[in-house]
């Protein structure tokens, strides 16, 4: 392939406000801080970024607010080399918002607050300008059902590979799942979809065999543990974690989604576009999120 494969996300943007702090409060507790800090997010907008560091060119289509937190995610998305062309810059409407909590352990808890990304106009998506050239397609569940349907029968029409991240879990419909190319899901959510506990790489190749039953390919992130794939008609990639010091797991999950898709963009084979992915989260979460 010559030149930059195209990568198309439609997705969510969101202004995380991150807060460090030595714990996540428990119901009802107030839990003194360290810092806070404003940070580009929202499954979507870290994807995409993520993808284009990965060597993709890459595409967004979504909305924010007319605001200064959609000014503030617009320019970021530039700054990570995104086109935002296709982004919807909508009138009296909050852009996406979260509020993401960093305990000491490095690991965090988060509220989003979606906004804008609910009122993504379904045929604007599937405008033929979005899809020219486009290799691959990365959607995600913090998005209507709607929107991931209309952009995932445009990436099927326009010969592109589907890569769907269901996060945060959700019930999927059929019609939508029988869209997708590329399932990546966490070990929760693949207990939450096939009902396997994930509790090591062992256990995550079961829930890849089973989810590879509605699934042509799938990948299980097991976090620590490591992560394993799965096309039909293929061997079992399993990857244990690459040994780094944890910073912080917050976006690395995104980072690994965007990587992989870039990787199977480039017509990198599944096995060394997961291990590329799987080398990405490792560097992120031992340098922590970009402030």
């Amino acid at each position: 392939m010559t030149g930059r494969p195209i990568v198309v996300v439609v997705g969510s943007l969101h202004y995380d406000i991150m807060v460090d702090a030595p714990d996540r409060p428990r119901k009802g507790e107030t839990v003194t801080g360290y810092a806070w800090r404003p940070k580009f997010g929202g499954k979507g907008g870290n994807q995409a970024v993520a993808a284009a560091k990965a060597g993709a060119k890459v595409r967004f289509a979504g909305a924010v607010g007319d605001d200064d937190f959609g000014r503030f995610l617009l320019a970021a998305l530039e700054h990570g080399d995104v086109d935002v062309s296709k982004v919807a810059r909508l009138a009296d409407t909050g852009s996406g918002m979260s509020v993401a909590i960093s305990d000491a352990g490095g690991d965090y808890g988060a509220v989003i607050v979606s906004g804008a990304n609910l009122k993504v106009d379904p045929d604007a998506v599937a405008r033929a300008e979005i899809w020219q050239g486009a290799r691959v397609l990365i959607l995600q569940n913090e998005m209507p059902e709607a929107i991931n349907i209309a952009a995932a029968r445009a990436a099927r029409d326009a010969g592109a590979i589907v890569c769907v991240n269901a996060a945060p879990f959700r019930s999927m419909a059929q019609e939508f799942t029988a869209l997708i190319d590329v399932l990546v899901v966490n070990a929760i959510e693949a207990e939450q979809l096939c009902g396997v506990k994930v509790a090591d790489l062992a256990t995550a190749a079961l829930a890849a065999e089973a989810l590879s039953k509605s699934f042509a390919s799938v990948v299980v992130t097991a976090g620590g543990d490591g992560v394993v794939g799965l096309r039909r008609g293929e061997a079992v990639v399993s990857l244990p974690a690459l040994p780094v010091k944890l910073i912080s797991t917050h976006g690395a999950g995104d980072v690994f989604v965007g990587t992989l898709a870039a990787g199977l963009a480039a017509d990198l084979p599944f096995a060394g576009s997961i291990d590329a992915a799987n080398h990405a989260a490792a560097r992120h979460v031992s340098t922590g999120p970009s402030q």
